[in-house]
């Protein structure tokens, strides 16, 4: 059955709205990973980075290889966009993107859940670290992934537009 949610859009504009619209949340996204990366390649600059535990240095060096990866594969849709412009290929490019920021989003929940970790861990305990560390991680889990699928199943069901198979019932072109 074709999907429908009362758009009057061919398939190619509802792949340049899905490209916008993926844009638009990498935006945002780039934006944070960016300023988190960096703040993390200035910390060895400061002089109370060496008084880190070799734990602590460990973590960090694990939260420096996930922050540039998040950001890595939040920009890769930047490039691809660049690389195969006006080569008609809008549906992969977007099916990409997709893929990349939903990777590039749980790779920056892994940073935020780390580097409230080491913040922890440096200000007051090892366990207040792990402690604030797991409820950044459910926290995000919970706003991320839980609630927008509590949102979706509780949404009256549009009259022609039944979920697709795979991916939770959305794919990268609603």
């Amino acid at each position: 059955m074709a999907r429908t949610d009362g758009r009057d859009e061919t398939f190619i504009e509802r792949m340049d709205r899905n490209w916008e619209e993926l844009l638009q949340e990498l935006r945002v996204t780039q934006t944070g990973a960016q300023i988190l990366t960096g703040f993390l390649l200035t910390l060895p600059f400061q002089g109370r980075f060496w008084d880190l535990d070799a734990y602590q240095q460990d973590l960090y060096l694990v939260l420096v290889v996930l922050a540039v990866l998040a950001t890595v594969l939040i920009i890769a849709p930047v490039s691809l966009h660049r690389l195969l412009f006006r080569r008609r290929l809008k549906p992969q490019l977007v099916d990409a993107g997709h893929w990349f920021a939903r990777a590039g989003l749980a790779a920056l929940a892994l940073v935020l859940t780390g580097a409230t970790m080491l913040l922890f861990d440096v200000v007051l305990t090892r366990t207040a670290g792990v402690v604030a560390g797991a409820t950044s991680l459910v926290l995000i889990t919970l706003m991320w992934v839980v609630l927008p699928h509590v949102i979706a199943h509780r949404a009256e069901p549009v009259e022609g537009n039944e979920p697709a198979t795979g991916d939770s019932g959305r794919g990268a072109a609603d």
